[in-house]
């Protein structure tokens, strides 16, 4: 699985009185987080609690505010050289960090469970903090790059409710090149592909096929880079499609997902495997995205495209059915640390990240010379159809009808006595008027 749950938060009256420490307003900290104000109230009344990444996050802006509200009192009173409410160590504005990930011998890849992508904004002295492993986003100005405020002239910033005016913006001295496309990607996948993928076999119990869906899903991914490159959460959108290519009905008419795979050695993980597989496919997935994963509600309902009261009542009836069936597993932490270990069991392994690139790369060409062979089928059947069309109207032929009353056409036969006798007597009697004239031979 990806992270655990568990981190540390102070109680819900130390996050607000940090909060109006630091002088921000829900909202404020409500942006930062990512999250609207009614759950950044809930968080502060004690209500709910942050899960997964956004209670990493939030734990870290209340440690960092901490922190800084430790400096605010440790710092010696104004002299009386100093405007009312300025200080000499100014706190800059938050600047988006952009965190690498190491890839290569040695880089802790190979478990995901302890990696995590902060989707907060950080200020420059946690980039500072960070190490060589953070940098200042492309678009992102650091208050320290802002030019000397003219002679004569107060700054700005140090006056209360003065409004900052960037600066000249200066290239940074040293850090780390930007990653081009290919490598960023390389990067997510060995980030993300080891637990995708052991979620994935959670979710279907087929090991080739939650291989297949993940390669599916990064392939995906890269042919839609630029989308997934600005997304918030990148491995959140490889997790939802390799999830819905994993689920999709027409798996069941392939030839090779009729039979069943061999189960797991162990047999607890095997009684676990079986019920979580018996719940209907809505019901674990919204499972594993809660109790596996450590997503929190909203995100949950977000993922599945359901409404929050369709993605707890879901929650709910699953819970209750594995309950049911596994008693010990009725605590939701306990049924997150057996997945957890039902899944790291499993030795499951994907393709390289070349490979996928490759056979993205291949995939879509072939798709659009699909495409192009289709189009022009289509036109030289319509050509064809223009030429051998007709160009004028050409009256239908009327069917035949049966003419009635017509007596039938009689054929000459063989005379009768009456009219043999007439013929000799025509013959014999002597006609009235010249003889007729007989040609003869001279």
């Amino acid at each position: 699985m990806t992270r655990s749950p568990g981190t540390p938060l102070p109680p819900p009256k130390a996050r607000r009185r940090l909060r109006e420490a630091a002088a921000l307003t829900q909202a404020q900290l409500a942006d930062r987080m990512g999250v609207t104000r009614a759950t950044v109230r809930t968080w502060e009344s004690g209500r709910t609690t942050p899960r997964g990444r956004k209670r990493e996050a939030y734990a870290d802006l209340l440690k960092t505010l901490a922190e800084e509200e430790a400096a605010r009192a440790a710092e010696p009173a104004p002299g009386p050289g100093t405007e009312a409410g300025a200080s000499a160590d100014a706190q800059p504005a938050p600047v988006p960090v952009v965190v690498a990930v190491r890839t290569g011998p040695g880089s802790p890849t190979d478990d995901a469970d302890s990696l995590v992508l902060p989707a907060k904004p950080l200020t420059a002295q946690d980039a500072r903090e960070a190490g060589p492993d953070a940098a200042p986003a492309p678009d992102a100005t650091p208050a320290s790059d802002s030019g000397p405020a003219p002679e004569g002239k107060p700054d700005a910033e140090t006056k209360p409710g003065a409004e900052r005016r960037p600066g000249p913006r200066r290239e940074p001295e040293s850090g780390p090149a930007a990653l081009t496309p290919a490598q960023a990607f390389d990067a997510l996948y060995e980030f993300g592909t080891p637990a995708l993928v052991r979620q994935t076999f959670l979710l279907t119990g087929r090991r080739e096929l939650a291989r297949e869906s993940v390669e599916r899903a990064f392939q995906t991914a890269w042919e839609n880079w630029p989308e997934v490159a600005r997304d918030r959460d990148p491995v959140g959108w490889v997790r939802s499609v390799a999830y819905e290519y994993a689920l999709s009905p027409w798996q069941r008419f392939r030839p090779r997902n009729r039979h069943p795979e061999p189960p797991p050695a162990d047999p607890g993980d095997r009684t676990l495997l079986n019920t979580l597989l018996r719940l209907p496919a809505r019901h674990r997935r919204t499972l594993l995205l809660y109790d596996g994963v450590g997503l929190d509600l909203p995100e949950t309902a977000a993922e599945t495209e359901a409404s929050t009261p369709t993605a707890a009542n879901r929650l709910l009836n699953a819970r209750r059915a594995m309950a049911d069936r596994l008693p010990e597993l009725a605590d939701p932490e306990a049924l997150h640390r057996r997945l957890a270990e039902v899944a790291s069991n499993e030795r499951l392994r994907a393709a390289k990240p070349p490979t996928v690139r490759v056979g993205s790369e291949r995939r879509a060409r072939f798709w659009t010379r699909a495409a192009i062979a289709f189009t022009a089928a289509l036109i030289g059947t319509t050509a064809l159809t223009l030429r051998t069309a007709p160009t004028h109207y050409e009256p239908p032929v009327s069917p035949g009808e049966t003419v009635r009353g017509v007596p039938p056409k009689v054929a000459p036969g063989a005379l009768s006595d009456e009219e043999l006798e007439l013929r000799q007597k025509l013959r014999d009697a002597l006609q009235a008027g010249p003889e007729r004239l007989t040609p003869r031979l001279e």
